[in-house]
C-alpha cells in the first residue's frame, strides 16, 4: 500500500486541469459554476466596486477567482477576496502569498462542507479579519469578523423578496450595500 502524499502549490501548479484548488493537501476540482452564483459573484463586484476605485471610498483590491497561497498544503481559490490598500499599496501578482483582509465565499449546493467548515476553520487560523458567506439559494448572507483567536459573527441576513435590501456590512461600513441587489433582484 503506497503512503498518501500531500499535494503542494507545485503540485497545484504543475497540474493542467481546470478550475482546481489546493484544499488540506489535496488537489481538488472546483465546482461547475451555476447561474445563481456567476450573478451573486458579479453582482457583488458591481455593488462594491467604488471600494476600488481612486474615487468614491476606495482603498480595496477587489478581486474575483483569486488563488491565495496560506500554506504548503493550503491554496484556495476564493470567489472574492480583497486586501486594503493602506497594508497593502501595490496590487499583488499571481498565486497571492499575503492573507486577505476580506474573503467571501458562494456557497454551492454539494459544497457546504468545504466553505461553512474547511475554509472557515483556515482562515480563522491564518486571522483574516473578516468573512463572508453567500447562499444564493437562501437568499441569505453571513459575515463573520476575528475576534481574538475566533471569528464572531456580525450580520446573519435573509432577503425575503425581490425589494432592495440596503445594509451596511464590515468591513465595508461606508457603503449601504444592497444585498437585494447582490443575490440578483
Amino acid at each position: 500500500m503506497e503512503a498518501f502524499k500531500l499535494k503542494t502549490l507545485d503540485d497545484l501548479l504543475a497540474d493542467q486541469g481546470d478550475s482546481i484548488e489546493l484544499i488540506d493537501g489535496e488537489i481538488v476540482q472546483r465546482p461547475m459554476a451555476r447561474m445563481e452564483h456567476g450573478l451573486v459573484q458579479s453582482n457583488a463586484v458591481v455593488e462594491l466596486d467604488s471600494l476600488r476605485r481612486k474615487s468614491g471610498p476606495g482603498g480595496w483590491w477587489i478581486v474575483t477567482e483569486v488563488s491565495v497561497h496560506y500554506s504548503m498544503h493550503q491554496c484556495p481559490t476564493h470567489d472574492l477576496a480583497g486586501w486594503r490598500k493602506a497594508r497593502l499599496p501595490e496590487r499583488p501578482r499571481g498565486v497571492v502569498e499575503i492573507i486577505p483582509d476580506w474573503v467571501c465565499e458562494i456557497v454551492s449546493p454539494g459544497h457546504e462542507r468545504k466553505d461553512t467548515l474547511t475554509l472557515f476553520m483556515l482562515l480563522q487560523r491564518h486571522r483574516v479579519p473578516y468573512y463572508w458567506l453567500i447562499w444564493p439559494e437562501d437568499r441569505s448572507l453571513v459575515a463573520w469578523q476575528l475576534d481574538g483567536d475566533a471569528y464572531r459573527t456580525i450580520a446573519a441576513l435573509t432577503v425575503a423578496d425581490d425589494a432592495p435590501f440596503k445594509q451596511r456590512i464590515s468591513p465595508f461600513e461606508e457603503l449601504e450595500i444592497d444585498l437585494g441587489y447582490i443575490l440578483g433582484a
